[in-house]
């Protein structure tokens, strides 16, 4: 199968170029190295692989990049919380123009394949069920709350504790922060294209990637490569809020893997519909606990939790991927302790060597 990997430079892309060059497909690279997300020159894609630099916004570049391919692994985005609402423009310009962009380049291809980065902040907060009403869906956390220390949502009928569970692909989407809207709406363009062109559409709902050749700690990096900054710097983990936020942790090789196993499976998907897959470990740890597993696995400075919080920021969220292992029979396969010691003593992004 000949593949188009949007974003094929990237972190998470660079680990599916691989795989599927492995798999024995064809894949093709569309790049246009960002300085957001590429501090240095990205290493080079597995010998043989045909590299295209084009913003996936150019229409006339995705129309030579999609000649003779079979499906797209769409992964160019920008991600994280970023700097502030001003990035809002430049989001929805990257994630959503971008997505119409593609989009609308290959239904004009007859390309009828897809598999979409997605995202597991299109959710909000996770599950929460109240002993006595059930499951709820608390509004967001105030300023007022998260200043005085009151970290955990509170039952929004009942001011009861909450205790969170897993979320499943049929939760009520509700983004929070810019980058989860952008990314729901990459959801909604690739049903509407899946339904208007006869498309197979899946989207991979990611939980908290992490594993060798994460960028460094940019304002849109991910917290495990803020940690893993600070021990390569000689400084402790800062942990925000009390360390009690609860995340599914999934190694990048596994997340490549789904998106090997999904682009097997388009051919006998459904035409016109999209399908949404959570994609995390199943296996759920706090932040706190993954900061010291971190530091312990490095030889590095004890974390330190530092009651600072970040509007916009959810409590907790971690998945189940039973849908996935049900229908496209994945399942994650690096161990929590495996990939901390692993990520440990890995590069990142844009540094020459482990330690940095």
């Amino acid at each position: 199968m000949r593949v188009l990997v949007t974003g094929g430079a990237g972190f998470i892309g660079s680990h599916i170029v691989t795989m599927l060059a492995a798999r024995g497909h064809e894949p093709v690279v569309l790049d246009v190295l960002t300085s957001a997300a590429h501090l240095a020159a990205p290493p080079p894609p597995p010998a043989g692989v045909e590299w295209v630099r084009a913003d996936v916004r150019d229409g006339p570049a995705l129309a030579r990049a999609l000649r003779g391919v079979d499906a797209v692994c769409h992964q160019a985005a920008m991600v994280g919380l970023g700097k502030d609402f001003a990035d809002a423009p430049e989001y929805v310009s990257c994630n959503d123009l971008g997505t119409a962009v593609l989009l609308a380049a290959m239904a004009e291809a007859g390309v009828r394949g897809l598999v979409l980065a997605g995202s597991m902040a299109v959710y909000g907060e996770g599950r929460y069920d109240c002993p006595r009403h059930g499951r709820v869906r608390p509004g967001p956390r105030t300023a007022a709350d998260l200043g005085a220390g009151r970290f955990e949502p509170a039952c929004p009928c009942c001011g009861a504790e909450l205790a969170p569970g897993l979320v499943d692909e049929d939760a009520p989407a509700d983004p929070r922060s810019v980058y989860a809207a952008t990314k729901l709406a990459q959801e909604y363009l690739a049903a509407a294209w899946a339904r208007a062109c006869g498309g197979r559409a899946v989207a991979l709902r990611y939980h908290n990637v992490y594993g060798p050749g994460m960028p460094r700690d940019t304002p849109y990096a991910g917290v495990a490569s803020f940690f893993r900054s600070a021990l390569a710097r000689g400084q402790a983990p800062r942990v925000f809020e009390d360390g009690g936020q609860r995340r599914d942790f999934v190694h990048v090789r596994d997340v490549a893997a789904a998106n090997a196993v999904a682009l097997e499976a388009l051919v006998g998907r459904e035409p016109g519909v999209l399908t949404a897959f959570n994609t995390g470990s199943g296996e759920p740890h706090t932040v706190g606990e993954m900061a010291r597993a971190l530091a312990r696995a490095y030889g590095g400075a004890e974390p330190v939790v530092t009651g600072e919080y970040r509007l916009g920021d959810v409590r907790h969220i971690t998945a189940s991927s039973r849908r996935l292992a049900g229908e496209l029979g994945w399942r994650a396969e690096i161990a929590f302790a495996e990939g901390m010691r692993e990520f440990a003593h890995s590069p990142l992004r844009g540094t020459g060597d482990a330690r940095e």
